[in-house]
């Protein structure tokens, strides 16, 4: 999560300064608990209101909470820390009254005694696809049936991020999950992921829209370098760190697509039921954390739809 060396109330006057309305909060995983620390707020109605009240006064909300972990990993302990945090955040977030926990669906490995995870993406040689099958059938689908169900009987939505390496990924593996677990699920949407899966982020959007499963949204962007795309491929392997050699790199908003392209997506959003909350991530390599978050900040200004549309008025 970004400003994590800045303390909760230092980060909260930071993005109140940069005109932001909303926070989305890691508790674990991934992004890390730098500004909340589940244990210590967790049944304590005194911190929780405390928590609360540090954010409403500077005239924030908190969009949601995030926990992306792999509850699914052949890793026992990574994935019972995985799943605990799970947990445990969807309960803060019920006592703090925020209605989305975002996560990754997770990625088993390919059999009981596997010792890593297993992310198919070929359906042939048919191995792959029994691996696929096993993991769906044995692995995510029981475990999601249960766990979002928890969450809804907690008042709380479950946004799972669309991401390569993780089984949900596309908008045709959240929806095919969403058909087994229920409502309870739904996208954390980031149009980065799309991107460099080939994916036209409007397109997805109106997918998902139509069915109402848009949850939660990520403003990343991503820039696509067809020259490597032709050497690697879109599941390119280069580290992030050799940017140089990589098929594709995360950028901050409006510095892998134009401002059009972003204009477009927030329409697209509003016209097909989502009208929440738009989360900043910044994971640009070749901009600091402040300018790289100032940068989307003045980019989304100029496209986020703000104002309802209570009635047409030409008409």
């Amino acid at each position: 999560m970004l400003f994590g060396e800045k303390s909760f109330e230092e980060m909260l006057d930071h993005v109140q300064a940069a005109g932001l309305e909303a926070v989305e909060i890691g508790t674990g995983g991934y992004p890390g608990d730098a500004h909340c620390q589940v244990e210590e707020l967790l049944d304590n109605p005194e911190k929780v209101r405390a928590y609360k009240k540090a954010v409403e006064d500077r005239g924030l909300i908190i969009s949601a909470l995030s926990c992306h972990g792999n509850p699914l990993t052949p890793d026992k302990k990574f994935a019972r820390e995985s799943h605990e945090t799970f947990v445990q955040t969807v309960r803060l977030a019920e006592q703090l009254e925020v209605p989305v926990v975002n996560c990754f669906s997770g990625t088993a490995g390919d059999h009981e005694g596997a010792v890593y995870p297993n992310w198919p993406v070929a359906p042939w040689p048919n191995e792959y696809r029994d691996v696929l099958t096993w993991q769906w059938e044995n692995k995510l689908i029981p475990y999601w049936k249960e766990w979002a169900a928890y969450a809804v009987s907690h008042h709380v939505k479950v946004a799972l991020e669309l991401h390569g390496g993780f089984l949900v990924h596309t908008p045709g593996t959240l929806l095919k999950l969403r058909e087994q677990a229920g409502e309870g699920i739904g996208a954390n949407f980031d149009p980065s992921h799309m991107w460099w899966q080939g994916i036209d982020p409007i397109a997805a959007i109106k997918i998902l829209g139509k069915e109402k499963a848009i949850y939660h949204f990520h403003a990343k962007d991503t820039y696509i370098d067809q020259d490597k795309v032709n050497m690697y491929g879109l599941t390119d392997m280069n580290s992030y760190a050799n940017l140089n050699e990589r098929a594709w790199y995360f950028r901050t908003v409006g510095y892998g697509h134009d401002q059009q392209t972003w204009a477009n997506m927030m329409s697209a959003l509003r016209m097909n039921g989502y009208d929440y909350v738009v989360s900043i991530e910044h994971e640009d390599a070749l901009m600091s954390i402040e300018e790289g978050f100032q940068r989307a900040v003045h980019n989304l200004k100029q496209v986020i739809l703000r104002e309802p549309v209570n009635n047409l008025w030409w008409v």
